[in-house]
């Protein structure tokens, strides 16, 4: 029996909107870390205040620079609500059970160890001195600009020329994207890319199969809503 075909992926930047969002990549990536610590001092901001103007920039400049394409993604949204809502559950449920998967295979790499992972304990940290601005950050801020340069930028222009080096480019962009800083200083922490690897597949899948970048922005929302809720249980039970 043949596989079904998978719906055709229109979802593309025009050369412009590309060229801006990849502009942006180094400035997100290096520009606003060494910024962050260079200014907050200087400037008398929290990291918390630093991480929310980061960010906030950030979508300003996708709202502008690529307002025509998020429109347009917003109308193939709105004309197949259920696929997407089906895509993200689906997506969800996904994610579920690959984490279990990678925590165990994490677990054994590191001899038993408990996780640490340093991102998570980085948001835990800002979210100490202001949970209300590190959450709109995380949930509503983060996934746009996040989205735009590893989905919409990355994955969605290699996607038209190859599905598998879109796949294997824009997991590991993503993937080491959230590892990276804090790798270069202890290089154990590079183990911590593996449990980036799973939501990173799942989001291009997403974004795939929804055929709007807006099936991924809200993807990946449910996806920081639910974890940074958790990870705030979590720290109070123990």
């Amino acid at each position: 029996m043949e596989k079904p075909a998978l719906p055709e992926f229109t979802s593309r930047l025009s050369r412009g909107q590309l060229l801006a969002v990849l502009l942006w990549l180094p400035v997100h990536v290096l520009g606003f870390p060494w910024l962050m610590t260079a200014l907050p001092a200087a400037a008398r901001l929290t990291e918390a205040e630093m991480n929310f103007i980061v960010y906030a920039a950030g979508t300003l400049f996708m709202l502008l620079a690529c307002g025509r394409f998020l429109r347009r993604e917003f109308d193939q949204l709105c004309d197949h609500p259920g696929t997407v809502l089906l895509q993200i559950c689906l997506c969800y449920a996904a994610m579920l059970a690959f984490n279990l998967a990678i925590a165990g295979l994490l677990s054994l790499l590191l001899g038993g160890e408990e996780l640490a992972n340093p991102n998570n304990a980085a948001v835990l940290d800002i979210a100490h001195q202001d949970y209300g601005k590190v959450s709109a950050m995380a949930i509503f801020l983060a996934p746009i600009v996040e989205e735009m340069i590893f989905r919409a930028g990355i994955f969605g222009s290699l996607r038209h020329r190859s599905r598998l080096l879109a796949y294997l480019v824009g997991m590991l962009a993503f993937s080491v994207y959230h590892v990276w800083g804090f790798a270069l200083s202890d290089p154990s922490l590079w183990f911590y890319v593996l449990q980036y690897l799973p939501v990173s597949y799942l989001l291009c899948r997403c974004y795939e199969r929804t055929n709007t970048i807006w099936g991924s922005i809200f993807f990946h929302m449910l996806v920081n809503a639910v974890s940074i809720r958790a990870l705030t249980i979590l720290e109070e039970l123990l």
